[in-house]
Order: C-alpha cells, then sequence, then structure tokens
C-alpha cells in the first residue's frame, strides 16, 4: 500500500468514526478505486450507503467485504439488515444466522467478532511498519494477526510483500499461493503471486496468473499493465 493511499484509509476511518459519512465517503471510495483489498473499507462504505437509504450499494458492498473476508462477522450482519430493509427475509435469515454459527466459541475463548478487530488492528501496525521500512516488525505484527484469524487472506497477502520486501522470497512466494489457494476470487492475492513467481525466474506461471486475473476481470488495469511489460521484454533481442 503506497503513502497517498494509506492517508486516504487514515482520513476515511477517522470521519467514519466520527460518523462523518459524508466526508469519509470522499475518501474509502478513493480507496477503493486504487486498492480492492480491504474488506473494512467495503464494510464502512456499505454502512454509509445503508445510512443514506442506498440499499442496493450497501448490499454490494457488504457483499464485496465478505468475498474478501467470508469470516467478516460485522459485514454479514450488517447484510442480513439490508436484506431484512429489502424485503428478502429468507436470506437475511440464512445470512444472519451463518453468521452467528461463526461467532460461537468455547468458554474462555475469544469471540470471532473480537478476534478480527484485534486481528485488524495488528494489520494497521504492520502497516505502519511496513510505510517506515521496518519489514521484520511487519512481518511480526501481521504473524500475529493471522494466528488469530488465519483465514484474512488480505492480511496474509500483506505478510507475503512484507516478507518480498525483507528479501525472503521464497517465505513470500508460499503466503501468496496459500491465499491464492484458499480465496481463489481474491484477485490481488493472484497478481502478487504473479509477481513472485515472475521475480523466481518462473515466467510462463507468472503469466498465468495474470491472465487468470484478467479472466475473471477483463478490467484489471494492473494485470494489464504486467502483462504487456512481460511482452514487450520478450521483443527485446
Amino acid at each position: 500500500m503506497d503513502d497517498f493511499v494509506r492517508e486516504l484509509l487514515s482520513l476515511g476511518r477517522s470521519y467514519f468514526q466520527r460518523k462523518q459519512y459524508q466526508r469519509a465517503e470522499k475518501y474509502l471510495s478513493q480507496v477503493v478505486e486504487h486498492n480492492q483489498s480491504f474488506a473494512d473499507v467495503y464494510n464502512m462504505l456499505g454502512v454509509i450507503f445503508h445510512d443514506g437509504g442506498q440499499f442496493a450499494r450497501a448490499q454490494r458492498a457488504f457483499e464485496a467485504a465478505l468475498k474478501i473476508n467470508p469470516a467478516y462477522t460485522e459485514a454479514a450482519l450488517n447484510l442480513a439488515i439490508i436484506y431484512n430493509d429489502m424485503g428478502r427475509y429468507q436470506e437475511a435469515k440464512e445470512v444472519y444466522q451463518s453468521a452467528l454459527k461463526r461467532g460461537q466459541t468455547a468458554p474462555g475463548e475469544l469471540d470471532r467478532f473480537v478476534k478480527g478487530k484485534i486481528a485488524n488492528m495488528y494489520a494497521d501496525i504492520g502497516d505502519v511498519y511496513v510505510s517506515s521500512g521496518r519489514f521484520q516488525e511487519a512481518v511480526s505484527e501481521f504473524q500475529r494477526a493471522l494466528s488469530l484469524c488465519p483465514g484474512f487472506v488480505d492480511i496474509r497477502v500483506k505478510l507475503g510483500a512484507a516478507f518480498r520486501d525483507l528479501g525472503s522470497k521464497e517465505l513470500a512466494l508460499q503466503e501468496f499461493e496459500r491465499a491464492v489457494s484458499e480465496s481463489p476470487q481474491y484477485l490481488p492475492a493472484r497478481i502478487q503471486l504473479g509477481v513472485a513467481l515472475y521475480s523466481a525466474g518462473r515466467t510462463g506461471d507468472a503469466v498465468a496468473q495474470w491472465e487468470e486475473v484478467l479472466a475473471r476481470n477483463p478490467a484489471n488495469k494492473t494485470a494489464e499493465m504486467y502483462l504487456s511489460l512481460v511482452r514487450e521484454s520478450a521483443k527485446k533481442p
């Protein structure tokens, strides 16, 4: 995540927490334009759209959050509320019951919703370390987050990127491969896996990942850019 997106995200979250939704939407929407890997950004946008009576947009935002992180209990409960408001009562019931089932814990164990909040806090600290060039500390924070919520694929991709920046290319590759294996539809993981494969000299495998991204999302500019760079490089004598 570059400094520009990080600043947008910080401003968006700050305004959201103060319930200044119009200002928050301005910044969070820009985050989504540059980076589609933040489940909590989609959840916040969903809350904002719901508050403004834009139920269809809220539904899409909550569904996007759950696509990134299927274990995101807060987004699941918010989606159930939207379905109910739209008169889709059976779907609301199914999503609600599923969210409750995922949130069940043994006595003394942290609730999954609480785990998710703490995991995201660790990930935020990791982001700060990354922005400061402290990649080993970032790795530690992302690992702490994943120890609580191993299914948070967006954080796993961040861990892979931190390993890569630290120079641990094989560990980075392993994290990206796991992210794609666990969430094949999460395209940022495929893009990063392609980069790691290309860096390892596995150009054909890298191209296959980026082509799969375009098969799933033909408008993905990042995958197009990487493929174009590879093809231009291949033309050079």
